[in-house]
């Protein structure tokens, strides 16, 4: 065991996804030497991967007990809808803050509901995640399109305004508050993981699910749980996503958020099959993924350019992810 922790194998296990995000950024300096990052856009990075790490960190607790989730990009945009709903223009003033709290709660619950939605369709119906979310997909841009009307819900950011702002007040927080709330939400997660009998639970079943059964765990429920946990981040990325477009609850957003969630927590080391993942490594995925959106605009590149990227980069993740498993599987026998 202690041999296999200090391996060249566990060692590039544990830090390639901070490899692929430090050979990322040494490319587009290698290719474009006359931009470099700078602090500014090194702002706008951690920025923009806030929503992506956000659901990204949520998609990870439910990998690791070996689900999916596609439905994340329209439950997002169902939950910006729900959060524009709460936030009208017509509150009194001294009640703002209230208002917004309001909101993220709002926003939060809507996605719990979602992921509980998702997780006894699963339970339920003992039908695969892929199909169950892939349905869901559709189903709650459905309902974000009917609950908005069809159309953008405009009303007011209010106080979330200052979560995403690209200057934080006050200054010495160096940062957008949303990228400290992103780390917080990290820290729980990996704490969730490693520290609690739920977490434990969660890793064991995506492990190896009928031993997880044999040993009484409580199958159903913890993967009903995972899915709402999942929903409750998303929630809160759809609040944050209203933020970002200045009050406004679109039902027509982040259509493709799924791909991006599913390629960080790919990137970052998880298993597709369950019972391995790393909240770190998700954080390198989803700020890989806004490096790529970031240098590729600054050298004026069209977006389709990083979609055949990052679809090669899942692709790439997924083969490295299957030669590991087969690896593994020859040291067994």
């Amino acid at each position: 065991m202690e041999g296999e922790r200090i391996s060249p194998a566990y060692i590039f296990r544990r830090f390639a996804p901070a490899l692929s995000l430090v050979l990322a950024a040494a490319f587009f300096w290698a290719i474009a030497p006359d931009r470099p990052l700078s602090v500014m856009d090194a702002r706008t990075i951690l920025l923009q991967t806030v929503i992506v790490a956000t659901v990204a960190l949520g998609m990870t607790i439910v990998m690791v007990s070996g689900g999916i989730d596609l439905s994340v990009g329209s439950a997002v945009a169902l939950c910006g809808v729900a959060a524009a709903k709460v936030m009208k223009p017509d509150w009194d003033p001294g009640l703002i803050g209230w208002q917004t709290a309001l909101a993220v709660l709002i926003a939060m619950a809507t996605g719990a509901l979602c992921g509980l939605y998702n997780g006894l369709l699963v339970t339920m119906l003992r039908l695969p995640p892929f199909i169950v979310t892939l349905g869901t997909l559709g189903f709650f841009r459905g309902v974000a399109k009917w609950v908005s009307g069809n159309s953008p819900v405009y009303s007011k950011p209010g106080r979330l305004e200052s979560w995403v702002a690209f200057m934080p007040r006050p200054a010495w927080l160096i940062v957008a508050p949303a990228v400290w709330i992103m780390l917080g939400l990290a820290l729980i997660a990996g704490l969730f993981l490693h520290r609690t009998v739920p977490g434990r639970w969660a890793v064991a079943t995506g492990s190896s699910e009928e031993a997880a059964r044999r040993a009484g765990l409580p199958i159903n429920r913890i993967k009903i749980m995972v899915y709402t946990i999942g929903g409750v981040l998303v929630g809160l990325a759809g609040a944050l996503q209203f933020a970002r477009l200045g009050g406004s609850g679109d039902p027509t957003v982040q259509v493709g958020l799924e791909l991006k969630a599913v390629a960080a927590v790919v990137i970052g080391g998880a298993s597709l099959s369950g019972g391995h993942a790393s909240i770190v490594g998700t954080l390198c995925g989803a700020l890989l993924m806004a490096l790529l959106d970031n240098r590729c605009t600054a050298l004026g590149w069209p977006n389709f350019v990083q979609e055949m990227v990052v679809g090669h980069i899942i692709i790439i993740a997924v083969a490295v992810d299957r030669w590991r498993a087969r690896a593994g599987r020859r040291v067994i026998e």
